[in-house]
């Protein structure tokens, strides 16, 4: 008997030893427990990017970069339509997204301390510098405005409050004299401030994006749309005190325009929280460069991102794990 009774625990401590041997290979070979990870995997499980206008370029180019982490990691990420630039910056300080799209200038105040931000934040940092946005100033054919200075004494739409539209729309205007009290203001994001073109309640609005925006094409589709231009020379000036403006061209044919349209330009730059870590953001990093094809599939606007050009017009500090991606590539 006493053999028996021995010979049956020898047995289950066998089997007990077989599954505990099992559980350990499935985690070898990327299975993973509460608190562990594989190798290929990240820390968070969470990357919620904070976005723009449901129509605009970052939330089109931010969805489809939230899907491929989704795919390459397991994790939960998706996309946040925000008021942009200002309430992203905002809502990575208060750690509730870890990554956003920003404008260039909001970064600069953001980093600085100065126009919207009472008070410089380190908790922000930089993956890349992205496409440029363009400053769109869109009205009808027959508004009589041709330049920024005809803007004066119009009603105008300036984006959603505080977004990136709004910030460089009224640094634009402040750098050729017009301010707010000059204008009959509206805060209206890119779907309204179509739907005011539309409707005549608005003479014109600002609706800086990549380009193509999709608000513009489906306005050039129902109105006699004409886009207002924006004197290179002044922009030049302004860039001295601004260097995030840049004088660029709308082509051609962008939404119907016969010529080239002349306007200022601001670059867009993906960021991150300070407080991931290293290892997730090289990670990030790399997969987001992996996926430039499918990001410029989804909007024109990404197809002018590359590793070269991400790297020039860094206007906060780059997060270390991107920086190791960089230092990968020399």
């Amino acid at each position: 008997m006493k053999l028996r009774k021995y010979g049956l625990l020898f047995a289950s401590a066998l089997i007990s030893a077989s599954i505990l041997g099992a559980c350990g290979d499935s985690k070898k070979d990327g299975g993973s427990s509460d608190g562990n990870k594989d190798a290929d995997g990240l820390d968070t499980k969470i990357v919620t990017i904070a976005t723009g206008g449901s129509s605009g370029p970052y939330n089109i180019i931010g969805t489809t970069l939230a899907n491929e982490f989704s795919k390459e990691f397991g994790i939960n990420s998706k996309p946040q339509s925000t008021g942009a630039s200002v309430e992203n910056i905002n809502l990575i300080k208060e750690g509730k997204v870890e990554m956003a799209f920003v404008m260039s200038d909001v970064l600069t105040e953001a980093v600085e301390g100065t126009g919207n931000f009472t008070e410089a934040t380190d908790k922000v940092q930089q993956i890349a510098a992205l496409y440029p946005n363009y400053v769109q100033i869109v009205t009808t054919a027959n508004s009589g405005i041709k330049t920024i200075e005809d803007l004066k004494g119009k009603r105008v739409a300036v984006g959603d409050q505080n977004s990136g539209v709004e910030v460089n729309a009224r640094n634009l205007l402040a750098g050729f004299g017009i301010t707010y009290d000059d204008l009959k203001v509206d805060y209206l994001g890119y779907a309204e401030a179509a739907d005011g073109l539309k409707s005549g309640s608005i003479d014109a609005a600002f609706l800086t994006s990549g380009l193509p925006n999709s608000s513009v094409m489906e306005l050039a589709a129902s109105i006699d749309l004409a886009i207002v231009s924006v004197d290179p020379d002044k922009v030049t000036e302004i860039s001295k005190d601004q260097p995030y403006f840049v004088g660029m061209d709308i082509p051609a044919d962008t939404y119907g325009n016969a010529e080239d349209v002349p306007t200022a330009a601001i670059m867009n730059a993906l960021v991150v929280s300070s407080e991931m870590s290293e290892d997730d953001v090289y990670k990030l990093t790399k997969k987001f460069f992996d996926s430039l094809g499918d990001l410029g599939n989804s909007h024109q606007a990404a197809t002018d991102i590359s590793l070269e050009g991400a790297q020039k017009g860094m206007v906060a500090p780059v997060h270390p794990g991107a920086q190791k991606y960089y230092d990968e590539q020399k």
